[in-house]
């Protein structure tokens, strides 16, 4: 990969603090992984509505969508995955700085890469919450029939069966979504966000 030289960031006349004070609310990056199907997308999708009835300015980076486009080009290697989420932090930083609550919801399988995308950004703007749902569950549920095509040998590098899952050790947050309801689980995440004033009470 060819590095670019002679660049140099350009500080813009509207900075993140500024857009805090209009908004009325901090940006952070709610960084949602675990196993497919063990509710990310749908965690990540009802919290933002959540967050959005509220009047707040959110978005949320979805691992398919992003694979359309920005990232359409990765297939599933261990370095494409790697690449992959390298790309979705460095996105979700810009978003931070554009005052926006970032909700990313990716399978981001390797603790480094996960590692990589929180060290882009100061402590307490990144908020890993850990999606947790045993193997049994995801399986069970199977919303795009991928484990069993993943069974049968017609998708390879595919985490939880013939690809690693590296749980996180400390996470910010870990939500049972095998478990508890969706609604549960949302109340769960706002409560954090509440109790740490990123969203007002």
């Amino acid at each position: 990969m060819t590095v670019a030289t002679n660049i140099v960031w350009h500080e813009a006349s509207v900075d993140r603090a500024a857009r805090a004070q209009q908004r009325g609310h901090r940006s952070a990056i709610l960084w949602f992984t675990g196993l497919s199907g063990s509710g990310k997308s749908s965690l990540a999708n009802a919290l933002n509505a959540e967050l959005f009835g509220r009047g707040l300015s959110t978005y949320v980076l979805d691992g398919d969508n992003v694979r359309h486009g920005l990232c359409k080009d990765l297939g599933f290697s261990d370095a494409d995955r790697e690449e992959n989420i390298r790309r979705i932090g460095e996105v979700a930083k810009l978003f931070l700085d554009a005052g926006v609550i970032t909700l990313t919801a990716f399978v981001s399988p390797f603790r480094a890469d996960r590692d990589r995308a929180r060290a882009l950004v100061a402590a307490g703007d990144f908020i890993e919450i850990h999606c947790a749902a045993d193997l049994a569950v995801c399986e069970g549920r199977d919303p795009k029939g991928l484990y069993a095509k993943a069974r049968a040998g017609q998708i390879k590098d595919f985490t939880g069966i013939s690809s690693p899952y590296e749980q996180p050790e400390a996470p910010e947050l870990r939500v049972d979504s095998g478990s508890q309801t969706l609604q549960e689980s949302v109340a769960q995440v706002i409560s954090y966000l509440e109790e740490r004033s990123i969203v007002a009470g």
